[in-house]
C-alpha cells in the first residue's frame, strides 16, 4: 500500500507564521465585537489581511513548503 499523503503540505514556517497571526487577529476581533469596539474589530480585520500578506511574502522569500530555506522534518 502506497502512502499518497503529503505530510509537508502547509507545514512550513511561512504557513505557521501566517496562521498564528490570523488566529490572533480572529481572537482580538471576537473580543472586540463582544465588547462593542468597532475600531478594534476593523483593526483586527487589518491584522488578518497582514497575516495573509506575511505568509505570502515569507513563502516568496523561500520559507514555504517548496522554498530553498525550508528543511522538512522526518515523519515517523
Amino acid at each position: 500500500m502506497t502512502d499518497t499523503h503529503d505530510p509537508g503540505h502547509g507545514n512550513s514556517p511561512a504557513a505557521w507564521v501566517a496562521v498564528i497571526i490570523m488566529l490572533i487577529a480572529f481572537t482580538i476581533g471576537t473580543f472586540a465585537f463582544w465588547f462593542e469596539l468597532p475600531w478594534l474589530v476593523w483593526a483586527s480585520a487589518g491584522l488578518l489581511v497582514l497575516g495573509l500578506i506575511t505568509g505570502a511574502v515569507l513563502a516568496k522569500l523561500g520559507y514555504g513548503v517548496k522554498g530553498p530555506k525550508y528543511a522538512p522534518k522526518a515523519h515517523s
